[in-house]
C-alpha cells in the first residue's frame, strides 16, 4: 500500500491552520491563570526527560476521548472555557497534529509550542522529574 499523504504533508497543513507560540512567548505567560499547558507526549517520555512544571498530562493516544464530555473517559479540566490549552509534544509534530483535531472538533481555545519539549529545554525553560512532581502533590 503506498502512501498518498506523508507525515511531512500532514504536519504542514496542520501548522497552516493552527496557532503556534514560541518558548518565549509561552514563557512570559507562565504566570497567566488562563494558560494552561498540555503535554501530550508519552508517559515513558515523561519518565526519561521530565516535563514543564505545571503542565497536564494528556497521552496524545487519549487526547480526543479526555477532552470530549460526551465520553467516559472525559476529564473535567478541558472544560474551562477561560483557559488556553497549549499542548506541547517532543518536537512539535504531534501537538500541531493533536491542536488540529481539537480545532476540528470545535475548541477554539487551544495551540501549541513550536519545537516542542526539546526546543523548551533547550531554551532554558524549566523543566521538573515525575519525581518532583509526585512529590509536590499533597497525598
Amino acid at each position: 500500500m503506498a502512501i498518498t499523504k506523508g507525515y511531512r504533508a500532514l504536519v504542514d497543513e496542520a501548522m497552516a491552520q493552527v496557532k503556534t507560540y514560541s518558548v518565549v512567548e509561552v514563557r512570559q505567560r507562565l504566570d497567566d491563570p488562563a494558560l494552561q499547558l498540555v503535554d501530550i507526549r508519552d508517559v515513558r517520555e515523561l519518565q526519561a526527560e521530565g516535563t514543564v512544571p505545571g503542565s497536564y498530562h494528556a497521552p496524545r493516544g487519549m487526547l480526543e476521548f479526555w477532552v470530549d464530555p460526551d465520553s467516559p473517559y472525559f476529564k473535567k479540566i478541558f472544560a474551562d472555557a477561560g483557559k488556553e490549552f497549549v499542548l506541547f509534544c517532543g518536537a512539535g509534530w504531534r501537538s500541531a497534529l493533536a491542536t488540529k483535531t481539537l480545532q476540528d472538533m470545535g475548541m477554539r481555545n487551544v495551540a501549541h509550542i513550536d519545537g516542542g519539549f526539546t526546543e523548551w529545554a533547550k531554551q532554558g525553560g524549566a523543566v521538573e522529574t515525575l519525581e518532583e512532581r509526585k512529590a509536590r502533590k499533597p497525598a
